[in-house]
């Protein structure tokens, strides 16, 4: 069995990792808080950045395109946690299109996670399914975020992703709940060897919950562990609220948060 070595591992750096930018409310139709009642446990745990990423409106009740639109409204700090307007967008075919909309919303959005669903587009070939996303990245400036590449569903050429995650400088998302006994049963050792490859290309991760009800937000656990069995640097790990915002600001958005 594998004994994690002691000291200089990400556990012992956790307390560090108090941004979440995959989370949902009762807004993406299928989670079970609110974005009050979310923003409530991360002031009261210390989360200090809170990303908001509702489903993009082709997801089975989505919100409507208005919801994103409107994220305008939302102050940038409530109850001493910073605010983040985000989406997870669906990717929806081969040619790399997202959610219908999009257009008319996205100059409002400070971040997007591109993401395949079951429930929008059928898995199709690993050729097929490592293009989609290229198209998508190349088509979207605002996806920042790959998520849940681990899913076995979508089976994609692992390598090819995560380069073109290091020539656009965007991030892999190492998703907790994939690593769990819900959705995407099978994924740890598509994410294991993606963060393999995260390391060998030096390759930014973020640690996500893809929280659906509050108290799973910023519980990293399974996604800790798996990363410290491979010795993953600390270095490469997004989730600091001075180095993401530095990151994000470098790229030009969210220049109004501090």
């Amino acid at each position: 069995m594998y004994t994690v070595k002691q000291g200089n591992t990400l556990e012992d750096a956790k307390w560090k990792f108090k941004s979440d930018l995959h989370t949902h409310s009762i807004v993406s139709g299928h989670a079970y808080t609110t974005l009050m009642e979310n923003i409530d446990f991360c002031s009261s745990e210390g989360i200090k950045i809170l990303g908001s990423s509702e489903h993009g409106p082709h997801f089975p009740g989505g919100p409507h395109e208005a919801y994103f639109h409107n994220m305008r409204i939302i102050p940038r700090k409530i109850k001493g946690v910073t605010v983040l307007r985000g989406c997870e967008l669906n990717i929806m075919n081969v040619q790399g299109d997202v959610d219908p909309g999009f257009e008319r919303f996205r100059k409002v959005m400070d971040y997007c996670i591109a993401s395949l669903h079951e429930l929008v587009v059928a898995p199709m070939s690993l050729e097929e399914n490592t293009q989609a996303i290229i198209n998508a990245v190349n088509r979207y400036p605002e996806i920042i975020i790959l998520g849940h590449t681990g899913n076995p569903n979508y089976p994609i050429d692992q390598e090819k992703i995560v380069k073109l995650a290091k020539e656009k400088d965007i991030i892999i998302e190492i998703n907790n709940s994939s690593l769990g006994n819900g959705s995407r049963k099978g994924s740890r050792s598509n994410c294991q060897r993606i963060a393999e490859l995260c390391m060998e290309h030096g390759v930014k991760v973020i640690l996500s919950t893809d929280a659906h009800i509050n108290s799973e937000i910023g519980r990293f656990d399974r996604s800790i562990m798996l990363l410290d069995e491979i010795e993953f640097p600390e270095a490469l790990v997004m989730n600091e609220p001075e180095k993401l915002m530095r990151y994000l600001h470098e790229r030009g958005i969210a220049t109004d948060v501090d």
